[in-house]
Formats: C-alpha cells, structure tokens, sequence
C-alpha cells in the first residue's frame, strides 16, 4: 500500500513502443487528505479522472476545481500540481501515454493547454475503460499485442471524453447543405473504393438518393459524372504506380481493372501514351 493512499493499484506497460499511441501505465488510487503531486514537469501526458471527492489541479497558471466524473490532462513539459481536498479527498483513475498522435487525438476531443479539463463524463464508462486498459499488461506472452490492445482502449477512453467534451468540438459549417454533405461522401467514397468494382446505383442507394439525382448533383459540384471522377481518380493513381517497378498487370489491378490490355487503352486515351511508353517518358 501507498503511505500517501488509502488505496492504490498501478499497472505498467512492458513493451517499450514508439507507435503513434501507446500507453505507459495506468492506475487508480485514493490519496489521504491534502496529498499533493507538484509542482513538477512529466515527459508523457497523464489523464486523471475523478471517480468520488474532490481536489484541485493547476497549469498553465490555471486552477481547477474537480469533482466527481471531470477530468483534468497533464501535457508534458509543462509545470503542474494536484492536491487532493482536506475533507473529501478524491478518488481518481489515471493513464499515461506517450506517442506521435497524441497531441493531436487531444486536440479533436477538444482538449488543449487552455482547455485542460473536462467536466461531467460518465464515470461508470470512463472507470470500464480505465480497468481495461490496466487488465491488459502482463496477461499474455505477448506484450507487443497487449500494447496494441491498451491503445485501442485509450481510443476508446478519448472518444468518450470526447463526447462529453463535445461543446468544444468543430462542428460542420451552417453553410453546408445535406447535398453537399452526402457529395463529399460520394467523393470519399469513390477515393478509397477505386480499387473495386463501383455501382453508381449501390452508391445511390447508400446515400438515399435516386441514380439520376446524385449523378446530376455530382456533377453540378466536380464537374464531372461519377464513373468520370472515378476513372480520373484511377488514372492518377495508376500514373503514380507506374513511376514504381510495378508491372501494367499489377498496376491495372491495383486502380480496379481485371483486364490489363483495356486498361492500357484506357491510359492511352486519358494520357495520349500507352503505359509502357509512359514509364519510358518519365525515365527519359
């Protein structure tokens, strides 16, 4: 037992991980009245959230006043300290976590150096969260696979800061029409669906729209059909393919053509050059 807590349990990740999201340690702990951490700088960022109690937290020249299911995150490098209340010291949960993604996932929950805090969450989701990603360590022969899975539990932890967290978010603009909104789908959907086989009618169908509708709203916003943003979206990518030492079989295969000699005429009639002489021109 921790002297400074009436409970305490911590759970450290084995696996030294240089992913773009990997967790550190995590716990959860009852400190005694007025038990402090700080002032002091961490190298990872930390993420308490109250479970019971209340205490204070300070960065940034910042004070926070906490309670019962907010939560307040430590950036590393940065000055802070946190002391439990004199009459209803706080019960927390925590987890560290280093990697490249990391300040970003924080940004698009809306969490940042002058919003460091979330108040509110559902403690009973966010503390199943917490156990998961401390039950996963040690559990197995395998501490690359319980790093994967402790990271994919943080996820899951941010996303529902991230929801509680939701006021701070960016939202689409008010200028955006649902035409607009379901185009850019079918334009996000064309771009990582070239490699297949594409139905217009099954798109049309997915966004609710008759086939005729969406190829009219389609081009009134690109210029241009779907099957033709299709095959200009294909054709780019198979001008990329062939700067490699890819065969034109596989080319064609990868930009969604069974048939490599149709897709060579194809190319021919996008670019004015068969693929092989293509490849020469850029090697020239």
């Amino acid at each position: 037992m921790n002297s400074d807590h009436t409970y305490f349990t911590i759970s450290i990740n084995p696996q030294h991980s240089n992913s773009e999201l990997s967790v550190l340690f995590g716990g959860e702990g009852k400190p005694v009245p007025l038990h402090k951490n700080g002032p002091a700088v961490y190298d990872y960022y930390l993420i308490h959230t109250v479970l019971s109690g209340e205490g204070t937290f300070e960065m940034q020249n910042r004070t926070y006043r906490c309670a019962a299911g907010d939560s307040f995150i430590i950036y590393p490098g940065e000055l802070f300290s946190y002391v439990a209340d004199a009459d209803q010291p706080w019960h927390y949960t925590w987890v560290a976590f280093t990697g490249r993604a990391a300040g970003m996932l924080l940004s698009h929950i809306g969490i940042s150096l002058q919003h460091a805090v979330i108040y509110g969450s559902n403690s009973r989701v966010i503390r199943h969260h917490y156990r998961r990603i401390r039950s996963c360590f040690r559990q197995s022969d395998h501490p690359a696979l319980e790093d994967l899975e402790s990271a994919g539990w943080l996820r899951l932890l941010l996303r529902e800061l991230g929801q509680t967290n939701s006021h701070r978010l960016s939202v689409k603009p008010v200028t955006e029409t649902e035409i607009d909104r379901q185009i850019g789908q079918a334009i996000r959907y064309l771009e990582l669906q070239y490699t297949q086989s594409v139905s217009i009618e099954e798109l049309a169908r997915n966004l609710g729209y008759h086939r005729t509708y969406l190829c009219k709203m389609f081009k009134q916003s690109t210029g241009l059909a779907p099957m033709q943003y299709l095959f200009k979206i294909r054709m780019e990518r198979a001008k990329q393919l062939l700067e490699t030492s890819m065969t034109i079989d596989q080319v064609a295969s990868s930009v969604g053509f069974n048939d490599a000699l149709y897709f060579s005429k194809q190319f021919r009639k996008w670019t004015g050059a068969a693929p092989s002489v293509y490849r020469k021109e850029l090697k020239a």
